[in-house]
């Protein structure tokens, strides 16, 4: 491990000035000082923000939930409020780490945690992200792991946060396809809809050599989250 001064800053600002190209933020150190082992990130400066008051689970006035960065995974997922109105993320970051992990990792060290590539990783090999223009290996080498919508030539890496992609589900932009919305607005719900509409909007995905399982697992997903979106309308006396 590379050799590197330790600052406990006594408030945010202090914090934020002691930020620098060479410095990294350090919480619950559960990513980054796996990569700091592996050599993949060398920081000269840690800066320990754990006892900056930033661990609270607030409503806000519109309605909405404020989050504080140092929040526990454990505590947000135990939290009352998250769990009655935010359900899907609760129920991502306990499917998503060991309890040990949980009670370490960080609100905001979670969303903001580097891809765990096993490229990037290894820094012995190639990687646009560790060294933008030198390579992509995972493009034809193992990538079960890695991306079948939404990469690139310099990319396919996934982004590892299951917390991120709940937050994005709950969150006021999700990922559309006004394709598929248009197929299903007025339609009666059936099981050849929904299949339908899984695989128009799986038409964009590019599997490689050995992650083409996703599409048809990805397919199944939605197929099946549209048939539970029924279920729950009916239990609710809404319409579908």
């Amino acid at each position: 491990m590379t050799p590197f001064s330790y600052h406990k800053p006594a408030s945010v600002s202090e914090a934020v000035n002691l930020a620098d190209p060479s410095s990294r933020f350090i919480a619950g150190g559960t990513n980054l000082v796996d990569l700091m082992k592996e050599h993949v990130v060398r920081p000269e400066h840690l800066i320990d923000i754990t006892h900056l008051g930033l661990n609270r689970i607030e409503r806000t006035s519109s309605g909405g939930v404020l989050i504080g960065a140092l929040v526990s995974n454990a505590e947000l997922a135990a939290d009352s409020t998250i769990e009655q109105h935010y359900p899907l993320l609760s129920e991502a970051i306990l499917a998503g780490a060991s309890p040990q992990l949980r009670n370490m990792a960080s609100t905001g060290g979670n969303l903001l945690q580097l891809t765990r590539c096993y490229y990037f990783y290894d820094t012995g090999t190639p990687c646009n992200k560790r060294d933008p223009g030198s390579g992509c290996p995972a493009r034809t080498g193992l990538n079960r792991i890695h991306a079948i919508l939404g990469a690139s030539d310099a990319c396919v890496a996934t982004h590892p946060s299951d917390m991120c992609v709940a937050l994005a589900a709950e969150a006021h932009k999700p990922w559309r396809d006004l394709a598929v919305e248009r197929m299903l607005i007025g339609q009666p719900p059936s099981q050849a809809l929904f299949t339908r509409a899984a695989q128009t909007m799986l038409q964009g995905a590019t599997p490689l050599s050995h992650n083409g399982f996703k599409v048809t697992l990805a397919q199944r997903a939605i197929v099946r989250a549209l048939g539970d979106a029924v279920l729950d309308a009916a239990a609710r006396g809404a319409r579908p």
